[in-house]
């Protein structure tokens, strides 16, 4: 596990951006424009443009490419921390567009990490980021919060190198809402959040779990897609009208 002095050397040491490798800088402008969500939009996880079953509309604030998957890995593996603040921006603009607005607070709920993997990396990456994410949000004047009511009921396989099939199958009942977590997201709209979709198996089983749960899902929102996923569509609400 990460200790007190590598996060603080990691705040106050001078490193290259981690996006372009500019030196003496953290992130650079350049990158750091990358991840602020200009470009936040609709994708759909498969080329069959459907993604998985029960899958609610999912918004991307970027693509998965170049600087920003440089950055998403680094905070993400490599324990680059202070990166979770642009990572959240770009998240927070995703959820803008997938929400649409309306009464009452946003509850962003994290998608829950396998605790060796969280052990292994010494944080959590999609927690963290989802905490950016709502701060600058309450900054801009929007309610929101980090739920966190997820969580694994059994073991699951690495996700990495199965495809869409396996990791439907692997993550079939796998999450479950945390005893007492119901009242916890009470009256809130609820916005799934990760920082990375690929096939989207893991956004539907989450949402499955919530659904059994007997709450309802507004919507996913990820710091970034893989380019060629991007919709290039208005956000469809129609998923959102029958889960109000």
């Amino acid at each position: 596990m990460r200790g007190w002095w590598q996060e603080l050397a990691g705040l106050v040491l001078p490193a290259d951006c981690a996006g372009c490798g500019a030196a003496r800088r953290v992130l650079c402008a350049g990158c750091r424009g990358a991840l602020s969500g200009a470009r936040a939009g609709r994708v759909r996880p498969s080329a069959r443009r459907s993604g998985p079953a029960g899958l609610p509309v999912v918004v991307a604030g970027a693509a998965y490419e170049g600087a920003v998957r440089a950055v998403v890995l680094a905070h993400k593996e490599r324990g680059a921390l202070p990166l979770a603040g642009p990572l959240g921006a770009g998240l927070a603009a995703a959820v803008l567009r997938a929400d649409g607005g309306g009464a009452g607070e946003l509850a962003l709920v994290p998608v829950p990490s396998a605790r060796p993997t969280l052990r292994a990396r010494g944080h959590d990456p999609a927690r963290r980021v989802a905490l950016a994410a709502a701060a600058r949000l309450r900054a801009g004047g929007v309610p929101a919060r980090v739920a966190p009511v997820l969580r694994l009921r059994r073991r699951v396989a690495d996700q990495a190198g199965l495809g869409a099939r396996e990791r439907l199958e692997n993550l079939a009942g796998a999450l479950g809402v945390c005893p007492g977590g119901e009242r916890v997201v009470a009256g809130a709209r609820i916005v799934l959040v990760d920082d990375v979709i690929t096939t989207g198996a893991t956004l539907a089983e989450a949402a499955r779990a919530l659904r059994a749960a007997g709450l309802r899902v507004r919507a996913a929102a990820v710091v970034a897609a893989p380019a060629g996923s991007f919709a290039g569509e208005p956000v469809d609400n129609s998923y959102r009208a029958k889960n109000l």
